[in-house]
């Protein structure tokens, strides 16, 4: 990417920095993940601040494409309706928001606190149109300060080891932005390099923190954005006496290392893995709560595991926390205030957000399916049947980022993708697109619902040859209607007329066909509408707050009037729609 230098840190610098920092976590991301020991040996830690970065710089993006839409309403005063960027407190923040919201794993949720602390500083002066290099020192400094308050127990050897001597070399370096990122980044690097000698994980294994090697990829971004030139990057590790970027295998060199930083039965962090003792979740949660409550959860949450963090402010938070009891994890957040995009890894079994058989690294399957799903209950049902999920809450649709990386995990030589949802067509493209560069062989079914998905997974034979597969698969899809039963949020024109906020709606293949107000009402006119076209097989995914008596109801009716005809019902969790419908 060509890179026209910042003087100052201003919007554009905070667009750019965002971009550089995606590309140079992109290249970084399989190296930084081999060599993730700390504080948990699951080789996921270059994905995570990827998956962080690319929240970051979407919501950057969107602020800037805001402005643009914009320009034709500026007022007379903005010759020709021209319109103007936003401000550098806008863009800040919109980094910080965006990265809170994505952070992913412990590195990724204090790279989030880290991007906030500076955010704090650099928007302190709403109307300033760009900071200098003696804010950006006060910016390294605050960021530095918070991220390690927000850790329950910080260690040092970690990336607020690193965070902290960028900040320190910053502060005695006078002149404009350049010369201070420049220092910070050559602070960060040598306290990288010497992280084997405060932990003794590292140590064993021969490598450096890879929380830390991803902030010195950070910073070398922050380096290019204002001088145009990319720093030389420190070699992340040594395995056996190699570096491991000297293109071992990623799989052979996480294996590796994680032999090494810990013998049988122990784990990364001087523990037991887990299964033996240790912490097996991982759980990780945005919450809307005030600060006292934040306090009392820090406090509990402190009691029942470790690896705490908890980053954010002004009524937004982002919990990580690894313990043994997830349930009391989610509950203590539910005590505190309202807890939503809920996370729980097992470090034995995969993530129950991008879910997938337990197979070694080493171990590649021939063929694999990647689904897109919109509620825990599904997020489950999918993958008893073998499938790998991502699942999609209500407003937050999955990045391209965190399908590849579904992909990824999957480990197949062959991928059947299925979005289940139309807005993510063009996502689902891209991701499929990023993983056949990596040698997958990837088909991307358009499934539109994830009734369609359950269609085509019945079918799915993975000892077919894959083409034959794919046709099945995709005609079972396109062969099955579907239907959601939802309540409107606001007033809006429909096919079906003009509905009021509360309004339960019926959807048909995407557009409103039934307006009501009662949800069984609604649900059997849209039923009946659906297999007034014929139909052999009626599936129900009911949504969290869906009484039981409404799917009771509606398969009474199909065995009432439409005997040839079978119907499955399943419970989709939180799924955003009350009730989902689709007929074979």
């Amino acid at each position: 990417m060509a890179q026209v230098p910042q003087t100052f840190f201003d919007a554009l610098a905070v667009r750019a920095w965002c971009g550089l920092a995606l590309e140079a976590l992109g290249r970084a991301r399989e190296e930084i993940d081999a060599i993730n020991v700390y504080p948990v040996a699951d080789g996921d830690t270059g994905t995570n601040l990827y998956l962080t970065v690319e929240s970051a710089a979407a919501a950057v993006e969107a602020v800037f494409a805001g402005h643009e839409a914009g320009g034709a309403a500026r007022p007379a005063g903005n010759p020709g309706g021209v319109a103007e960027g936003p401000t550098l407190a806008e863009a800040v923040r919109a980094m910080a928001h965006g990265a809170l919201i994505g952070a992913r794993g412990n590195s990724g949720t204090i790279l989030a606190q880290l991007l906030r602390g500076m955010a704090q500083v650099l928007a302190g002066e709403e109307t300033a149109v760009h900071a200098d290099g003696q804010r950006l020192r006060l910016a390294l400094r605050h960021a530095a300060d918070s991220a390690r308050r927000a850790v329950a127990h910080p260690a040092e050897g970690t990336v607020l080891t690193v965070a902290s001597a960028a900040a320190e070399a910053a502060d005695g370096t006078p002149g404009d932005c350049g010369a201070v990122a420049r220092a910070a980044y050559e602070g960060a690097r040598a306290a990288l390099a010497a992280t084997p000698g405060q932990l003794a994980v590292l140590r064993r294994a021969g490598v450096v923190d890879a929380g830390g090697r991803g902030l010195v990829a950070v910073l070398a971004a922050l380096v290019e954005t204002f001088t145009g030139e990319t720093p030389r990057v420190l070699p992340a590790v040594a395995v056996d006496g190699a570096v491991a970027g000297e293109r071992r295998a990623c799989g052979e060199a996480r294996g590796d290392v994680a032999r090494a930083a810990a013998g049988p039965g122990e784990c990364a962090d001087g523990g037991s893995v887990p299964g033996s003792g240790g912490p097996a979740f991982e759980v990780i949660y945005l919450l809307e709560a005030d600060d006292a409550a934040v306090a009392r959860l820090r406090e509990r949450l402190d009691g029942l595991g470790d690896s705490l963090v908890v980053v954010g402010g002004d009524g937004l938070w982002n919990v990580h926390v690894h313990v043994d009891d997830a349930g009391a994890a989610v509950e203590a957040g539910v005590e505190a205030g309202r807890p939503y995009r809920i996370r729980i890894t097992h470090f034995g079994a995969g993530d129950v957000h991008t879910t997938g058989a337990g197979r070694s690294l080493g171990e590649r399957a021939q063929r694999a399916v990647v689904a897109v799903v919109p509620g825990e209950g599904l997020a489950g049902l999918y993958a008893e049947a073998g499938a790998t999920t991502v699942l999609a809450r209500p407003g937050e649709p999955p990045a391209s980022g965190e399908l590849v990386q579904a992909v990824r995990r999957a480990h197949a030589r062959e991928v059947v993708l299925l979005p289940n949802d139309e807005d993510l067509r063009h996502t689902a493209a891209a991701a499929a697109e990023q993983a056949r560069t990596e040698g997958v062989r990837v088909a991307l079914i358009p499934t539109r619902s994830a009734v369609q998905g359950i269609a085509a997974l019945a079918v799915h034979e993975p000892e077919r040859r894959f083409d034959e597969d794919v046709v099945a698969m995709t005609s079972a899809a396109g062969a099955t209607r579907y239907a959601e039963v939802t309540v409107a949020e606001h007033q809006s024109w429909t096919m079906a007329g003009i509905c009021q906020a509360g309004d339960v709606l019926g959807l048909i293949d995407g557009d409103v066909a039934v307006i009501g107000q009662d949800l069984t009402a609604v649900a059997e006119a849209v039923l009946d509408r659906m297999l007034a076209a014929g139909g052999e097989m009626v599936t129900l995914v009911l949504g969290d707050g869906t009484p039981e008596a409404v799917a009771d109801r509606l398969e009474a009716r199909v065995r009432e009037g439409y005997l040839a005809v079978d119907t499955v019902a399943y419970h989709g969790g939180r799924q955003g729609a009350l009730l989902l419908i689709g007929v074979e």
